[in-house]
C-alpha cells in the first residue's frame, strides 16, 4: 500500500497549493466568499433572537415585519454567496488538476521504456484519472472549506458568548466528547480511504490487463477463472468502501446525539432560570430561539470538519501518488545540441554493451559499421539481443558501455527529437489508435496532407484495400486497429514510415506474423521503403533478407557472423543452420 501520508504534510500541501499560483484571483475570491459566509450565517440566529425578544414579545408588528424582511434579504444574499463560493472553489480545483494532469501525462511520455517494463499501465491510468479527482478535493472540500468551517465556528461561539456566556458554557459541555469521537473517526476513515485508493489501483490494473488480453483469456478458456479472480479483487474493493461507510454510519449519529444533548441542556438551563426567576421571559425566549439555531450551526461545522479533513487527507494521498510518478527520474536527458536538417545515415556501433538490469548484459562488445544507404539484416535466435540494438539506436534505452555514432556524431550529442525524426521504426506488433486511417498514418501531424498519404499508400501498395473500406481514408479502425487484418495493419505502418520520409529505416520482424499474400505486398513495400535509405531489418524469415547488403548474426548478445546471404550460407555456422532449418520447414 505504500507509506501513509500525515494528516498535515505541510511540504506536500505547499507543493500542491503551488499549482494554484496562476489562479490566485480565484483563491482570493474563494477566501473572501468563505469569510463572508462565516459572518452572514451566524447573523441570522442573532436577528431571530432579537425578533423574539424585541418585537414578538411586545407584539410590535411593524418592527417584526421589518426584521423579517431583513432576515429574508440576508438569506437571499447568503444563498447567492454560497452558490458563488461553491462555483469558484470547484473552478479552482478543476483548473489545478487540469494543469497537473497535463504535466503528469507529459512526464509519462518522457519516461524511458524501462519504466513501463516494471510499472502496470492500469496504475498509471489510476494516477492520471481517479487520483487526480481526489486532488481536486484539496481545493473544493479541503483547505478553503476547512478555513470557512473554523471561521464560522469561531464567529458562532463569539455570538453565543456575546448573547449569554452562561448559556454558552452549558451547551458546549458535550463538545469534549465530540472532539474525542472526531479524532477516532479521523483515524478510522484515514486508514479506510488509503485502502480504497490501493484497491482502486488494483482493480484498474486487473481490468485493463484482462480487457487488453481478452483474446488470450478466450483462447485458453479462462473466462470463469478470470471472473473469479476479478470477484476476489472486487470483494476487497467493496470491503474497503464498506469500512469507510461504517465509520460514517457511526460518527454522524454520535454527532446528532451530542447535538440533541446540547439542546436538552439548553432547555434544562432555561427552565431552571425561569422557574427560579433569574431571567426575564422575553429575553430568555429570544436567547433560547437564537441558541437553538446556534447549536445547529456549531455542530454542523464540527461534523463537517471531520469529513473535510478526510477529504483533504484523501486528496493528499492522491498528491503523494501523483508526485511519486512526477518525481520519477527515469527520463533520458535530452541534453544534445546537434540538430541537422538532413543526415546521411552512416551508423557505427563501437564496443557497445547494454543491460536492462545490470549486471545481466544482453549485448556485449557490439562493433559494427553500417554505411549510408545500406540494408543490413540482423538474425539470430529469440532473446539474442536483436531488438535491443534498435532500442539503443533511437535512445529508447541507454547503453552502459561503448559508443554509437550517426555520421560520426555520438547519438547522445543529437537533440533527441531531431534524432528520432530521422529514424522510422516498423514494429512486428503494429499499434493503431481508435481513429481514422488518415490520422493513424499522420499521427495528427498537420503538415502531412491527404495527397501525401494517398501517394504513399499507392507506392506501398495499400491504396486499393483502403479505398475499398467504408469511408476510405476516413474509416475508423477502432481500438488497436481491431477491424483490420494483421497484414493490413502492417501496411499502414509502412505508409506511416514512408510519409515521415526518414533517412534511417528500422523493420523489426515486420513479416513474421502474416500470410503469404500479405508478405508479397509487404516485400514490395520494403523494397520501396529501403531504396536510398539506411535500413536495418530484423528478420525471422530469412528468405526476406537474401538481398541485404550485409547480414549480421547475433547469439547471446554478441556478433558471431557477418556477411552476405551467399557468403554465410556456404560456411558452417549459425546462419547456415537457421537457413537450412527454415528450408526444411
Amino acid at each position: 500500500m505504500g507509506q501513509s501520508v500525515k494528516s498535515w504534510d505541510f511540504k506536500l500541501f505547499r507543493r500542491i497549493f503551488g499549482y494554484s499560483k496562476p489562479y490566485m484571483r480565484l483563491v482570493f475570491l474563494a477566501l473572501f466568499t468563505t469569510l463572508l459566509l462565516s459572518i452572514l450565517g451566524p447573523l441570522r440566529p442573532y436577528f431571530i433572537g432579537r425578533m423574539i425578544e424585541d418585537y414578538i414579545a411586545v407584539k410590535d408588528a411593524d418592527g417584526l415585519l421589518y426584521m423579517t424582511v431583513l432576515v429574508l434579504i440576508l438569506l437571499i444574499i447568503e444563498t447567492f454567496i454560497q452558490f458563488y463560493d461553491a462555483y469558484v472553489t470547484n473552478v479552482l480545483g478543476q483548473n489545478v488538476i487540469k494543469d497537473l494532469r497535463v504535466q503528469l501525462f507529459a512526464h509519462i511520455t518522457k519516461l524511458r521504456l524501462k519504466y513501463f517494463d516494471t510499472n502496470p499501465i492500469g496504475l498509471l491510468v489510476t494516477r492520471a484519472v481517479s487520483d487526480m479527482e481526489t486532488i481536486a478535493q484539496v481545493f473544493t472540500d479541503g483547505f478553503i472549506s476547512i478555513t470557512g468551517d473554523i471561521l464560522k465556528l469561531l464567529v458562532v461561539l463569539g455570538f453565543m458568548f456575546y448573547t449569554n456566556w452562561q448559556l454558552t458554557l452549558v451547551v458546549i459541555i458535550p463538545i469534549p466528547l465530540l472532539i474525542i469521537a472526531t479524532n477516532i473517526f479521523k483515524r478510522s476513515i484515514k486508514k479506510s480511504f488509503q485502502e480504497v485508493r490501493t484497491q482502486v489501483g488494483a482493480l484498474n490494473t486487473f481490468v485493463q490487463e484482462r480487457i487488453t488480453g481478452m483474446a488470450l483469456v478466450k483462447v485458453f478458456n479462462r473466462e470463469k477463472i478470470e471472473a473469479e479472480r476479478f470477484a476476489e479483487i472486487n470483494q476487497k474493493h467493496k470491503k474497503a468502501n464498506i469500512d469507510s461507510i461504517k465509520a460514517y454510519s457511526i460518527f454522524f449519529p454520535v454527532v446528532e446525539i451530542l447535538s440533541a444533548l446540547s439542546l436538552a441542556l439548553l432547555v434544562l438551563f432555561t427552565t431552571y432560570q425561569l422557574s427560579s426567576g433569574r431571567a426575564d421571559f422575553a429575553v430568555l425566549a429570544g436567547e433560547m430561539g437564537a441558541f437553538i439555531l446556534y447549536i445547529n450551526m456549531m455542530y454542523r461545522p464540527i461534523r463537517m470538519l471531520a469529513d473535510r479533513f478526510n477529504s483533504l487527507q484523501m486528496g493528499m494521498v492522491g498528491c503523494e501518488r501523483v508526485f511519486k510518478v512526477l518525481d520519477t527520474d527515469e527520463v533520458i536527458v535530452n541534453s544534445g545540441k546537434v540538430s541537422p536538417e538532413k543526415i546521411n545515415g552512416e551508423i557505427v556501433f563501437d564496443k557497445v554493451s547494454f543491460a536492462y538490469n545490470e549486471p545481466n548484459y544482453v549485448l556485449r562488445d557490439i562493433s559494427l559499421t553500417i554505411r549510408s544507404g545500406e540494408t543490413v539484416a540482423f538474425v539470430g535466435p529469440t532473446g539474442a539481443g536483436k531488438s535491443s540494438i534498435i532500442n539503443l539506436l533511437g535512445r529508447f534505452y541507454e547503453y552502459q558501455e561503448g559508443k554509437i555514432t550517426i555520421d560520426g556524431e555520438d547519438i547522445r550529442h543529437y537533440d533527441m527529437n531531431c534524432l528520432r525524426k530521422h529514424i522510422a521504426v516498423v514494429l512486428q506488433e503494429v499499434f493503431l489508435y481508435s481513429d481514422t486511417i488518415h490520422n493513424n498514418i499522420t499521427l495528427g501531424n498537420p503538415t502531412i496532407s491527404r495527397e501525401a498519404v494517398v501517394a504513399a499508400a499507392q507506392e506501398v501498395g495499400a491504396h486499393d484495400f483502403i479505398v475499398a473500406l467504408p469511408g476510405g481514408y476516413d474509416f475508423n479502425v477502432k481500438e488497436r486497429g481491431g477491424l483490420l487484418s494483421v497484414g493490413q495493419r502492417q501496411l499502414l505502418a509502412f505508409i506511416r514510415a514512408y510519409v515521415y520520409n526518414p533517412e534511417i529505416l528500422i523493420l523489426d520482424e515486420a513479416t513474421s506474423s502474416i500470410d503469404s499474400e500479405s508478405e508479397r505486398l509487404i516485400q514490395q513495400a520494403i523494397e520501396k521503403l529501403t531504396k536510398g535509405r539506411t535500413s536495418i531489418v530484423i528478420a525471422h524469415r530469412l528468405s526476406t533478407i537474401r538481398n541485404a547488403n550485409k547480414i549480421v548474426v547475433i547469439e547471446d548478445g554478441r556478433i558471431v557472423q557477418v556477411g552476405t546471404h551467399d557468403e554465410l550460407s556456404r560456411v558452417e555456422g549459425m546462419y547456415k543452420t537457421l537457413y537450412e532449418h527454415q528450408l526444411m520447414d
